[in-house]
């Protein structure tokens, strides 16, 4: 118990320009549209967290925003911040799905816990296991000369590992992209493949097949989320590691994924499994059975790239690295008062209590849909 009460909280909607748009199998996406929230203590403090979703693949910041406004406001007022378990099972039971507001909300209560506590928020879900970890950017520009453009500015500041969004512009396509980036960087490039759902199950075998030529350390998600079993049957007869993405959100559906050996990856992500420690349970179930995972991020600011650090900071194995380059590489301006630490083409953990990263209110004021909610 600590001697701190949550006297108010307030809920931002954003809507970020980005540099680009960014296509994906399910869909295209032009900018950053994201609820931060603001807990407040009787105290004078205050925790931030961030609930970023994307409607085709967990919900929309509309609702999230109604999630934490109207639903759980009620049951946070006058509670203790640091009991994080106790609220968040609160949470869980008065408000089904949303998990982007439920990881909004634990991020805020455990920067909160941090600054109570002097502790990281990696230190508080179980200790930081490393200080940095390479970053991945995403290559999915429909204008792949502007996309050549960016990945030669970022191999220049130390960036090696790039992730081909593939799957929305036809096979042809996909094939010319990753011949091309091998054919300048060779095998000093770390190149990924990503389908967001992209291929039918009936031809993705034939088209990844052909992508194996480039030598792609992963395939991500090639079909739907709920084709678990035909993405199982990728898994066992592709060569290339396939990684689940969309097909897993939280503990239950890592066990069944598991238990049919759906894949060789799960990526992990705050928003999807609704926060940090639930996150940290599929990477669990993964490492017991031998399962890798990797560091993935929704359309997110530095707020929400902070508690993604801390989540994969705080992991026993990290092989693949992440891929936090929103606020660096994608977004027209981050809201943090100093940039998210990337450098060298590492993300590094930010230092301090809680999660480290401190929120400009101008930056929200700028980037605000409408009036703060509180």
């Amino acid at each position: 118990m600590s001697d701190h009460k949550i006297a108010g909280l307030r809920v931002h909607r954003l809507l970020i320009p980005g540099k680009a748009v960014h296509s994906h199998g399910i869909g295209d996406v032009a900018g950053i549209h994201t609820v931060i929230l603001e807990l407040i203590t009787d105290t004078g403090l205050t925790g931030w967290g961030e609930g970023s979703p994307w409607p085709a693949f967990t919900g929309t910041a509309e609702a999230t925003a109604a999630a934490l406004h109207v639903y759980l406001r009620p049951h946070l007022i006058g509670q203790d911040p640091v009991q994080v378990e106790p609220l968040m099972k609160t949470a869980e039971a008065a408000l089904v799905g949303h998990p982007e507001a439920k990881a909004a909300l634990e991020m805020a209560l455990l920067d909160l816990a941090g600054k109570i506590s002097g502790l990281s928020v990696s230190a508080l879900v179980g200790g930081r296991m490393r200080e940095d970890m390479g970053l991945s950017f995403s290559v999915a520009n429909p204008d792949f000369g502007k996309d050549l453009e960016d990945v030669a500015a970022m191999w220049a500041e130390g960036v090696r590992i790039f992730k081909i969004k593939t799957g929305f512009a036809g096979h042809g396509f996909d094939v010319m992209r990753l011949e091309k980036l091998r054919e300048i960087y060779g095998a000093e490039a770390d190149l990924r493949v990503d389908y967001n759902q992209g291929l039918p199950a009936y031809d993705a075998v034939r088209c990844i097949r052909d992508l194996e030529a480039f030598r792609p350390t992963f395939v991500e998600q090639p079909v739907k989320m709920h084709e678990r079993e035909a993405l199982a049957h990728i898994a066992h007869v592709i060569d290339t590691p396939i990684m689940a993405d969309e097909s897993v959100f939280d503990a239950k559906q890592a066990l069944y994924g598991v238990q049919i050996r759906m894949a060789d990856i799960f990526s992990l992500k705050v928003m999807k499994s609704g926060g940090i420690r639930r996150a940290l349970e599929v990477g669990a179930i993964a490492r017991a059975a031998g399962i890798e995972v990797y560091g993935g991020c929704m359309f997110e600011t530095g707020l929400a790239h902070a508690a993604g650090a801390h989540l994969m900071a705080a992991l026993p194995e990290l092989r693949l690295d992440c891929e936090f380059y929103m606020a660096t590489y994608y977004a027209a301006e981050d809201i943090l008062t100093e940039p998210f630490p990337v450098r060298n083409g590492r993300v590094h953990v930010p230092k301090g209590p809680g999660l480290g990263v401190a929120v400009d209110p101008a930056m929200l004021a700028k980037y605000a849909v409408e009036p703060a909610l509180g």
